[in-house]
């Protein structure tokens, strides 16, 4: 230790020396030690050379260290305003080691980013002390442990992206009551529990590929962006807001049941994107209003009923298959499809009737996928554009078809 605190004044001596005959103001003696913690805590996998840059005898830093930006604060110090780990390059497989708790004497820091690698440990819980961090990206690494509950001290904290780690345990119920918070990503880690009350006006929330529990949390009518995909939640979803901005939802591969409320689209006139596949939704799809904004609608893979709703004939995309949909398909899929705005329609699996193509029309243009098969009617065209995994089964069984609504009443088995 004795050694390597010699090290540190040699090289300080070293830096200030250089810096007065420069006559730059230099960095601030206790941010350049917390660098060369961070760096000897640190190093290049296959592929990066990012830390080949942070050359211990450079007479300045905030210069030539490679993801350093430095900042003159109000005392006329200069301060490391911002930390970049790793290059992001497709090329390079970024660094390994962990973040040295030196990180938090970088007190005037910004904005902290770490680039995909393999960076493992847990994240330092002092981090809650750096009051001005607005922006920490932590993306794919190996990061595990808990969620620092020290988080929810920085209150000008605008992102938070911890996605694609191995962190485990719950939210910090604090975390999402931050007033400036914009963006928390917490996609495919190991989280569980109940997700806390969303209090923080939220524009972006990625909850994905986790183990969290409970029904959906309250939510801000500020969102724009809302995945909770592949979980364990359950409940209704008659408590989802309207959310006036909203442009993508995903809530697809969970355990919802009940309907889908109707101010999902009502009151949502920028939807994009609606993604409730493989729950247990039941009841009709109330009316749609498609402004024409609508690109994918996936409701697949649920217990929905009633006839095929008009409204999202102009999506892009409809994936309405393997759910208990009776009557005629509207006519609007039918010239939507033709006239090239429908691009992919499945029914499959269902207990339609009858889809209106006059004899003799030619078949749908290749670039449009119809798959119609496993239906109560003979499918006006082949399977062609069927998924591989459809199976050769053009039509139902007459008797599943000859009193639909006994045929509900005998299965508990999603068709």
């Amino acid at each position: 230790m004795a050694q390597m605190s010699s090290v540190f004044v040699c090289l300080l001596f070293f830096f200030f020396t250089v810096s007065a005959q420069r006559m730059t103001p230099p960095l601030d003696p206790a941010d350049f030690i917390a660098l060369l913690r961070i760096r000897n805590s640190l190093r290049d996998l296959h592929g990066s050379e990012f830390l080949s840059t942070w050359n211990l005898s450079s007479p300045d830093p905030c210069s030539s260290f490679s993801g350093v930006i430095c900042a003159v604060d109000a005392n006329n110090i200069v301060r490391v305003s911002s930390l970049t780990l790793g290059t992001g390059l497709t090329d390079s497989w970024g660094l390994t080691g962990t973040i040295s708790p030196a990180l938090c004497e970088l007190t005037a820091l910004v904005q902290l980013v770490v680039y995909p690698g393999k960076i493992i440990g847990s994240i330092p819980d002092c981090i809650g002390g750096l009051s001005r961090l607005r922006f920490i990206s932590l993306t794919n690494n190996l990061f595990s442990g808990t969620i620092p509950t020290s988080l929810a001290y920085l209150s000008m904290l605008h992102t938070l992206d911890l996605g694609y780690n191995l962190l485990e345990g719950r939210v910090p119920p604090d975390l999402t009551k931050l007033g400036d918070l914009k963006v928390l990503i917490l996609a495919d880690n190991r989280l569980s529990g109940e997700v806390p009350p969303i209090e923080s006006e939220l524009l972006h929330l990625d909850l994905r590929s986790n183990s969290f529990s409970g029904q959906l949390p309250q939510l801000p009518s500020t969102l724009r962006y809302l995945c909770a995909s592949r979980n364990g939640l359950v409940g209704p979803l008659t408590n989802l807001p309207e959310l006036p901005d909203l442009e993508f939802v995903d809530l697809s591969m969970n355990e919802f049941n009940g309907p889908i409320p109707e101010t999902l689209f009502t009151g949502s006139p920028q939807l994009s994107t609606v993604m409730l596949q493989r729950n247990n939704l039941s009841g009709e799809i109330q009316s749609v209003y498609n402004p024409g904004l609508l690109s994918t609608v996936d409701l697949s893979h649920n217990f929905l009923s009633g006839e095929v709703p008009r409204g999202l004939a102009g999506a892009e995309s409809v994936y309405l298959n393997n759910n208990r949909l009776t009557g005629v398909v509207p006519w609007d899929y039918v010239r939507s499809l033709y006239d090239g705005g429908l691009k992919t329609l499945y029914l499959q699996h269902n207990y339609l009737s009858g889809f209106p193509l006059p004899t003799g029309t030619p078949p749908p243009p290749q670039t449009a996928a119809l798959c119609l098969s496993y239906n109560c009617m003979e499918p006006p065209v082949g399977p062609a554009g069927c998924p591989s995994s459809m199976g050769g089964q053009r039509s139902r069984p007459g008797y599943q078809c000859s009193s639909s609504s006994s045929a509900f009443n005998t299965t508990t088995t999603k068709v």
